[in-house]
């Protein structure tokens, strides 16, 4: 039998550079092609092709495969996810398995038993199947399955639970409960887990795309169980029930290390708990893939290719400010330049670069924070968030002073960046001087690329909705969601900024010192040729990243 490697010579999948790659280790193992998939020299998809040419077998995209329901059943969820398998199709009296590796006899021996049918085996490629478990065994059917099974325990006569039962045996299934609750967010690409005591249930939330989705609730006997589980992975106080408190986990999924940020908040009904969280690999360090435009990247890659000066993102909490602000840092950092961060929390970990957590109980603030880093020799400077006069003028010094300053403000839009500055009690010619460029940010869904349809929207009622529209094409094609089983019959898939970048010229910096209002610093800016978040937003509903909804959704 041809090896893995033989195959993808055959066919001239693998370029003469890899070969350097194989000499490693042994060419005929299948894990010298597997580094070859880490290392990006050939792909998933390639490698599972050569996986199903080598056993003879046939290759399936499981994406639009249409799955028979009663082959799906044959085979209980836990061993699809043990061996990483999906029963797709009843074919001549055998049941048709996708696997991602054709030669585990010991999962092909377990669906065997279980369906008590003969199997004939299929290669997937391992995203596609692992999408696929995601979209047909949902954890959250096994969430409501025992959330139904902990009901029946906890009779409604039985008190509620304290916190030190959590080291007894009946602790076991909210352990799971809690382990399948964080596992499917991760699954669905959420980012935040919502957990909300009720009067009479325990209300779960996640947020994907921006927009909160209700999962299903649990019952009102198993809360303080859960909140407890919580805010020991936390390493949260579990004794305090009074006060607002924050923690940090770590989880393990699909093989990688997830950081979640959690904050506990008192309400009349329990302890609300919500779950940030920070899956780096999710996030690409890449500025192209900011989806800025041209004239708006040109702008920004003007403002932090500087040595010293000032760069502010604005937008509310969610918007995906810190995201900008690290992949302008990725750009940045470089081996001959000390790059130190002043967060609160540190987010996401990078490499190369030093990072303060602020710690205000033991008096390390952002203010003493940032006035102790600027006598460790900083080239370039990220501040999690300006939040109060002492750290807004320590930060525009540093910005005079050679420094090249990143941070985040709470503000509407770019131009109100300055006015916020001002009103904090920074001198208004301290703020033009050191201030280079704003940038103000929302997030807006994503149109799913699979099931996106044109909309059909006559020019009366884009007149209406102030889209612009060229009179020689008063029809513009423009899309609308429309859902399918690849985005969750929601109609979009993932986020897409959309951004409002102002370079602080000479103009805008005398308006500054006048202490024009907000306003007109926006209609100098516009004139200057500043895009404002509106309009960028419709240049992505003409590009068709997203849709008119959306941007109504998100720019005011």
């Amino acid at each position: 039998m041809a090896t893995l490697t033989e195959i993808l010579i055959l066919h001239g999948l693998l370029p003469i550079e890899a070969l350097d790659t194989l000499m490693a280790g042994d060419p005929a193992d299948e894990g010298a092609v597997r580094r070859l998939v880490d290392s990006g020299v050939i792909t998933e998809i390639q490698f599972a092709k050569a996986r199903a040419q080598q056993a003879n077998l046939p290759f399936v995209e499981l994406l639009d495969y249409p799955v028979d329901p009663i082959a799906l059943a044959m085979v209980s969820p836990i061993v699809c996810r043990r061996h990483e398998v999906l029963p797709i199709a009843v074919t001549d009296g055998r049941l048709v398995l996708a696997m991602v590796d054709p030669g585990n006899v010991f999962a092909l021996d377990d669906v065997r038993e279980g369906a008590r049918m003969r199997v004939a085996p299929v290669v997937a490629e391992r995203g596609d199947l692992l999408a696929a478990l995601a979209r047909y065994h949902r954890a959250d059917d096994e969430l409501s399955n025992l959330t139904t099974t902990l009901e029946e325990e906890h009779t409604p006569s039985e008190p509620e639970r304290s916190i030190g039962d959590d080291a007894t045996d009946d602790a076991a299934p909210i352990v799971r409960f809690v382990n399948l609750l964080v596992s499917q967010a991760i699954q669905d690409k959420a980012s935040d887990i919502h957990i909300e005591p009720g009067e009479h249930s325990l209300r779960v939330r996640y947020r994907i795309d921006g927009v909160l989705h209700e999962m299903p609730s649990a019952p009102k006997s198993i809360q303080s169980g859960v909140i407890s589980r919580l805010k020991i992975m936390s390493d949260i106080d579990i004794a305090e029930r009074r006060k607002p408190q924050d923690g940090r986990m770590s989880v393990s999924h699909g093989g990688r290390k997830i950081d979640l940020r959690v904050a506990t908040l008192p309400t009349v009904w329990g302890e609300k708990v919500v779950m940030r969280i920070l899956d780096n690999s999710t996030t690409s360090m890449n500025l192209r893939d900011l989806n800025l435009l041209a004239h708006n990247f040109e702008a920004y890659k003007t403002a932090y290719s500087k040595p010293y000066g000032m760069i502010l993102v604005t937008g509310p909490t969610g918007s995906g400010k810190s995201t900008t602000l690290y992949t302008t840092l990725n750009s940045v950092s470089r081996p001959e330049i000390n790059v130190i961060t002043v967060e609160d929390p540190v987010e996401y970990r990078m490499a190369g670069i030093n990072q303060v957590q602020v710690n205000p109980k033991a008096g390390l603030t952002f203010a003493s924070a940032l006035r102790s880093i600027l006598r460790s020799d900083p080239d370039v400077v990220l501040l999690g968030e300006i939040r109060d006069h002492e750290t807004a003028q320590i930060a525009i010094e540093a910005a005079l002073t050679g420094h090249l300053v990143l941070s985040t403000l709470h503000t509407n839009n770019a131009p109100s960046a300055i006015t916020r500055l001002t009103e904090m009690g920074i001198e208004p010619f301290l703020v033009g001087s050191a201030l280079d460029c704003v940038v103000a940010q929302r997030l807006a869904r994503h149109l799913c690329e699979r099931c996106k349809a044109p909309d059909a929207r006559s020019p009366e009622e884009l007149a209406h909705l102030r889209f612009p529209v060229d009179p020689q094409h008063p029809s513009p094609i423009i899309f609308k969601p429309n859902g399918c089983a690849n985005c969750s019959n929601t109609g979009y898939r993932g986020r897409i900024a959309v951004h409002e970048v102002m370079t602080v010229s000479e103009e805008i910096e005398r308006l500054c010192v006048a202490r024009a209002s907000s306003a007109e610093i926006a209609r100098a800016a516009n004139d200057q040729g500043m895009i404002s978040l509106r309009d960028d937003g419709w240049a992505k509903v003409r590009l068709g990243l997203t849709s008119i909804e959306e941007i109504l959704r998100v720019v005011a």
